[in-house]
């Protein structure tokens, strides 16, 4: 009987994403935006004892765009989760799955030592971790 393979966060996780400031406007943060892929922004700590937020472009979409607010008057903190749920790099991505489906999440940060590292989605462990999973 073969075993699956385990495969782990960091192994299927963007390492490339999008940190922004809370005070700045969606269409600052919109225009900076380098990373579109992953479809959020993280929001910085502004502060050790603080902790990160995190903004959807689907938010953006349901709190700015379907609402008429303009763009260049909402600020990030207004529209954006905080605190977020988090995932750890090591974490087995069957797990994270179960815990995404758990508390209705599509995608969060992952954290080493207390610094976002990375960003990991559904999409992210069907697509990059599935295939490895039940490779025989």
């Amino acid at each position: 009987m073969n075993k699956a393979r385990l495969v782990r966060v960091r192994d299927v996780m963007k390492v490339n994403f999008d940190m922004i400031d809370g005070k700045t406007t969606v269409e600052d943060a919109l225009k900076t935006m380098k990373h579109v892929e992953t479809k959020s922004l993280i929001v910085d700590k502004r502060h050790d004892d603080d902790e990160y937020g995190m903004v959807l472009l689907s938010d953006i979409a349901k709190q700015v765009l379907a609402k008429d607010r303009s763009p260049k008057r909402v600020n990030i903190y207004e529209i954006m989760a905080k605190p977020v749920v988090s995932v750890r790099p090591d974490m087995d991505i069957r797990y994270c799955a179960r815990m995404f489906e758990q508390f209705g999440l599509s995608r969060a940060p992952v954290l080493e030592r207390g610094k976002v590292i990375g960003i990991v989605s559904f999409t992210d462990m069907v697509l990059r971790g599935l295939a490895d999973i039940n490779d025989d």
